[in-house]
């Protein structure tokens, strides 16, 4: 079962200057600020900055959806037809992970634990 796509992360080349940018678009400083993510929520919306986005190859913001059980939803999508991508990682109270559709497009999934 998901809750939606409530986390948009957005590969960025230069964090700072997206920090900058985000902050103005979003009217409000960021959550967390770290130098490999910087993440910003604003009405019920994650809005993540990946400056190592581009090195796994990301080129385009990412939706991600929020699931109760993320190995059974990956299943789920793989006998569905989509190919994995990158392979479950814990991230403190997260569990992310995703895969590409038949046509590419990435479909990352995170779970709270």
């Amino acid at each position: 079962m998901t809750s939606g796509a409530q986390t948009l992360i957005f590969p960025v080349k230069d964090l700072e200057s997206a920090k900058t940018l985000f902050t103005a678009l979003l009217g409000t400083p960021p959550q967390m600020d770290a130098p490999y993510y910087v993440q910003y929520n604003v009405a019920g919306q994650e809005i993540g900055l990946d400056p190592n986005g581009a090195s796994k190859g990301l080129t385009a913001p990412v939706p991600y959806w929020h699931v109760d059980d993320i190995n059974a939803t990956l299943a789920q999508l793989v006998e569905a037809g989509a190919e994995p991508k990158d392979a479950v990682t814990d991230f403190g109270a997260r569990r992310v992970g995703s895969v590409t559709d038949p046509d590419g497009n990435m479909i990352g999934l995170i779970q709270a634990v």
